[in-house]
This record gives structure tokens, C-alpha cells and sequence, in this order.
């Protein structure tokens, strides 16, 4: 695993990669103040859990969206950018690799026909005006 923090602030995480090969058993991956949250589990056949349903809690008022990719197949470079809109790492992800950014900017070039991804982002959404502010590269 891979924690990118900032170079401006170094005590900010902005940028996390996880790749398949990180997994083993139940980590618990990104920090328990981040709204995107992501535990990697590898099981043996048969593994069970108790019944459970998740209750809805107060929300805080003033939120940021964060936002994750998982490589299902394919292959994609991010550009993960620090909080001055500096480019500040460029990992290739594989099938199982996922990325995570919680503060600074991002983008992706797939670099292969047909690569299909999960992408995950904290809702609710309510629009691009409201979501996001493009970087001037």
C-alpha cells in the first residue's frame, strides 16, 4: 500500500494506492476520519458473518467528496495532485490495484482497450457545480 500525503501539508493523506497483492486477511485501509472508507478482505470458503444492517447517523455539515477506483480490467495511470494543484505521484493501476483520494485533485488516462473499472465516491451527489473545481494544467 501506498499513503500519499502532501507536500505542502505533510500531516495531510491525499492519495492512497492498495494493490491485489496487499491483501491478506481483514485490513482495515484508510484512517477513520475519512468519509471513504475501505477494508480489503481475503476469505476462505464457508466464511459467514452475523446479519447486520447499517443505521443512519448525523452528518457533519460541511463535506468533501472523495473518490475511488478499483481496475477490473485494464490498466490505468492517475495523476494524483498535491493541495497547490502540483502533480505528486502518477501510479499505474492493474486488474485488483484500486486508488483513493480524499483531499487534492486526480485525473486517469486509460491506457488500455476496454478496461472497465468500479468507481465509488461519497454521496450525496449533487452535481458537478457543486462536486468539483477543474485544475488548469
Amino acid at each position: 500500500m501506498q499513503k500519499i500525503y502532501s507536500k505542502i501539508n505533510p500531516d495531510i493523506l491525499l492519495h492512497i494506492v492498495h494493490r491485489l497483492d496487499d491483501i491478506e486477511g481483514r485490513t482495515n485501509v484508510v484512517p477513520e476520519n475519512q468519509f471513504l472508507q475501505l477494508a480489503t478482505l481475503k476469505m476462505e470458503k464457508g466464511k459467514t458473518f452475523r446479519p447486520h444492517k447499517h443505521i443512519w447517523k448525523d452528518g457533519e455539515d460541511k463535506v468533501i467528496a472523495q473518490e475511488s477506483w478499483v481496475v477490473i480490467k485494464g490498466k490505468v495511470k492517475v495523476i494524483m495532485y498535491d493541495l497547490d494543484d502540483t502533480i505528486i505521484e502518477t501510479p499505474i493501476l492493474h486488474p485488483g490495484d484500486c486508488s483513493m483520494t480524499f483531499q487534492g485533485g486526480h485525473n486517469y488516462e486509460v491506457l488500455k482497450e476496454d478496461t472497465i473499472v468500479y468507481e465509488y465516491k461519497t454521496g450525496p451527489y449533487k452535481g458537478v457545480n457543486v462536486d468539483k473545481e477543474n485544475i488548469n494544467e
